[in-house]
């Protein structure tokens, strides 16, 4: 090697260890932060955003809305709907490099299903047992017959975890969760960020292409927008509809959206506590008073621009689910006064906590307004949402907002809300008809019988209001145009597999 090209090598290699080659990031802007990081625990729905990156479940869930398999390969039910067996994918590690196998899925199952703190017990109820039927094959036994369950398990309470994590880390797994998807855990500061990376011996490690996400949690729709076009970020989730066309404009950015399966909606406290021991909470015509006068096209238009869907049930009018029997009713003051005076109030004040996002600081301020020509004073709370959630499951509400995602089962936006064991009734409302109705419902593979039995549910619901429905979101993103290969899926999940950051 002559002198000239020896320093010409030196050159390059010390050029090469200047500037390593560039790291793959990407950074999403979240319009709250997540709870707890524990699928046992949890209940947000950006905490399913950043799981859908970090724990692979038994199964997930298409563009189209069908069950698809991911750590489970195929599966059967017997003829009787009691077991359900499940076949697993080999070959599959946890991010603290244990191997993936049955025993993994009975240990993560059976914790769902015992942990005190776990929010999945009612999700999984109908399961008597589950055991493994070989090194790669699991058998669950039903107490009855339950179609629901492949819904749950495409869900928080199919992602498996690292055994070994859980039994070290118990109720505290949150503040370092192994599971066995394309992304581990790296860091996390509450209200900051979380930060994951790629998991090089993952199962599908070929179609990742990303070495780092970063989750940042913004929810100032203007500032998360405003951090995208500066370079600070590469998605902002959920953006405002007041900003579509201008992303749409903008020739740095992409824009996408899809309509969910979830609902907006408020949540009176009927049964949590002493804060339930108010007229609202106790008088399902003041209920009734409230929700007729407001007027849900109107928020559609003023606050989505049209975007979403007026609602008034756990299913959007889109649904075959929906109750036609029950349209949406139009905004009647003069009822909504009647009903006040009924119950022995001209006027009543009220207290509505909701998110410190601006979508909803907006749609809150119109239904205050709203509500106000029935004689509601309302006294708008806005708080930090996993604060909001705390103080719905506390019981420290009166009347509280919130979205649901939605799940492609009909019993994913129902069941665990509202019957009396409900995992996530933070309303405390208990009707022996309705909890009835919605177990015959889990328990029937026949979509007319089901349908039969959530129409009559919804019929007490509607009168009853423990949960006064809104409507149905949609979701919305703006992109950097050096993302490819991003789409967005109609359960508002971001999916990172086959997704480049170009920039």
């Amino acid at each position: 090697m002559t002198k000239l090209t020896l320093l010409s090598a030196l050159l390059l290699a010390s050029t090469a260890a200047a500037f390593p080659a560039a790291s793959a990031d990407l950074r999403i802007g979240l319009q709250d932060d997540a709870d707890v990081l524990d699928p046992a625990q949890s209940r947000t729905f950006v905490g399913r955003i950043v799981y859908t990156a970090m724990c692979d479940k038994l199964v997930d869930i298409s563009q189209e809305m069908k069950i698809i398999p991911q750590l489970a390969t195929e599966w059967n039910w017997s003829d009787d709907g009691k077991t359900l067996t499940m076949k697993l994918r080999e070959g599959v590690k946890f991010h603290d490099d244990t191997s993936f196998n049955a025993e993994a899925v009975v240990a993560t199952i059976e914790r769902n299903m015992t942990l005190p703190e776990s929010r999945r017990k009612s999700e999984l109820s109908s399961v008597e047992k589950v055991e493994a039927s070989g090194e790669y094959e699991v058998k669950f036994t039903l107490k009855s017959p339950d179609v629901t369950l492949l819904a749950q398990l495409s869900d928080r309470a199919g992602m498996i975890v690292s055994p070994k994590a859980a039994e070290e880390l118990g109720a505290n797994f949150g503040s370092h969760p192994v599971c066995a998807g394309p992304f581990k855990f790296v860091e996390r500061v509450q209200q900051d960020r979380i930060v994951l990376e790629k998991f090089q011996d993952y199962w599908n490690a070929d179609e990742v292409f990303l070495d780092k996400v970063i989750y940042l949690p913004i929810p100032d729709t203007t500032v998360r927008l405003a951090n995208l076009r500066s370079g600070d970020l590469d998605i902002a989730e959920r953006i405002s509809a007041s900003d579509a066309e201008s992303v749409k404009s903008d020739p740095n950015l992409t824009y996408a959206d899809v309509i969910g399966p979830g609902y907006m909606a408020m949540y009176v406290n009927v049964g949590n506590g002493a804060r339930a021991e108010n007229p609202l909470g106790q008088d399902k015509r003041l209920r009734q008073a409230f929700s007729l006068a407001i007027d849900r096209e109107a928020i559609n238009q003023i606050v989505f621009e049209g975007t979403a869907k007026a609602g008034n049930q756990p299913f959007p009018p889109t649904s075959p689910w929906f109750n036609q029997n029950l349209p949406v009713q139009a905004r009647d003051i003069e009822k909504a006064k009647e009903l006040m005076k009924e119950a022995g109030h001209e006027t009543l004040d009220v207290e509505l906590q909701h998110a410190n996002n601006t979508t909803q600081t907006q749609m809150m301020q119109v239904i205050q307004s709203m509500v106000a020509e029935a004689g509601f004073n309302v006294t708008l709370k806005a708080t930090e949402f996993a604060t909001l959630l705390s103080e719905q499951t506390a019981g420290n509400y009166q009347l509280s907002r919130s979205d649901w995602s939605g799940r492609i089962d009909p019993d994913g936006n129902i069941h665990q809300f509202i019957t009396c064991k409900g995992g996530i009734n933070d309303v405390k409302y208990c009707d022996p008809d309705v909890d009835k109705l919605l177990n015959d419902a889990r328990a029937s593979t026949d979509d007319a019988v089901r349908k039969e039995k959530y129409d009559a549910a919804t019929v007490i619901l509607n009168d009853d209001m423990p949960i006064i429905y809104l409507g149905h979101q949609p979701y919305a993103y703006a992109i950097d145009k050096g993302v490819k290969g991003f789409a967005p899926s109609p359960d508002g999940m971001i999916r990172l597999v086959g997704v480049k950051d170009a920039d």
